[in-house]
């Protein structure tokens, strides 16, 4: 299971290189919500920072935020965009996209959010008790008589059609595009 990122309450622990190399780990958690951009965040950590001439800032820790868009000495470009697009959704679906990014090998920082929620959109089926249940709903809508579907084999038809077309993890089932 995903770990669930509320987005909400994204927020950074920010230092800088000069302080840790001078063995200090003094900074402060900032929460990404209280900026309206990257240049907001980033005067920010110039305040924070203002002993420093020309502070080289380092995001010792964080939480709430993706992998991909948050490393040690940087900050994606599009973090605030992409952290907004997240908190309009649902909790299902928020669980489900997170899946769907970190399977399918995308980049939440390279690229635009909108392109990669309707590359999801287009991917995303829905969520299921199992595969079995999904294999079940399948066969419902080929509307086979109900005595053919007393013989019907749903676990192999599963086995089958997450062989192929289909995927899922976590309950979550997603097209295989």
């Amino acid at each position: 299971m995903t770990h669930q990122i509320n987005t909400s309450e994204a927020r950074v622990y920010v230092g800088t290189y000069g302080k840790y190399n001078d063995g200090s780990i003094f900074g402060g958690w900032l929460t990404l919500s209280d900026y309206a951009g990257k240049d907001e965040f980033y005067d920010a950590c110039r305040e924070l920072h203002d002993d420093e001439e020309d502070p080289e800032f380092m995001f010792q820790d964080y939480e709430n935020i993706p992998n991909d868009l948050i490393g040690e000495c940087w900050i994606s470009d599009n973090i605030f965009e992409v952290l907004e697009a997240l908190e309009d959704m649902d909790e299902t679906r928020k669980e489900a996209f997170q899946i769907w990014y970190n399977n399918g090998h995308r980049k939440l920082s390279e690229g635009d959010i909108s392109d990669l929620i309707s590359d999801f959109d287009d991917d995303y089926i829905g969520e299921y008790k199992d595969e079995e249940d999904f294999a079940y709903e399948q066969v419902e809508q080929m509307g086979l008589p109900e005595f053919a579907k007393t013989y019907f084999d749903y676990g192999a038809y599963a086995r089958d059609l997450f062989c192929g077309d289909y995927w899922s993890d976590g309950g979550h089932v997603f097209y295989n595009s």
